[in-house]
């Protein structure tokens, strides 16, 4: 599976941005598609995933600002980001999780200004 994430940019505090992630193949079979995040200096973190059957998972310092989709039809999923913090400055990557496989997209750039 080939992942390809955008939606990045740069976005004032408190602004929002929509990443997206579209995969090469159907993603309705996939276990779990999700974002992570690593911003500089700092190791890769999840941020957020959905399972085949939707569930969602949020970590805790973006629960209730971020919202994560996904659009079967257009094999893609996305990431709603509101109240943005220069914390959450990062290179967001998507990526997907088989009990066989696993594959990352190439990371988008998100920028937060205070």
């Amino acid at each position: 599976v080939q992942l390809q994430a955008s939606g990045g940019g740069l976005v004032q505090a408190g602004g929002s941005l929509r990443l997206s992630c579209a995969a090469s193949e159907s993603i309705s079979s996939i276990h779990i598609m999700g974002w992570y995040r690593q911003a500089p200096g700092k190791e890769r973190e999840p941020v957020a995933t959905i399972s085949n059957i939707g569930s969602t998972y949020y970590s805790n310092s973006v629960e209730g600002r971020f919202t994560i989709s996904r659009d079967i039809a257009k094999n893609t999923i996305y990431l709603q980001m509101n109240s943005l913090d220069p914390e959450d400055t990062a290179v967001y990557y998507c990526y997907v999780w088989n009990p066989s496989n696993n594959y990352w997209g190439q990371g988008t750039q998100v920028t937060v200004s205070s």
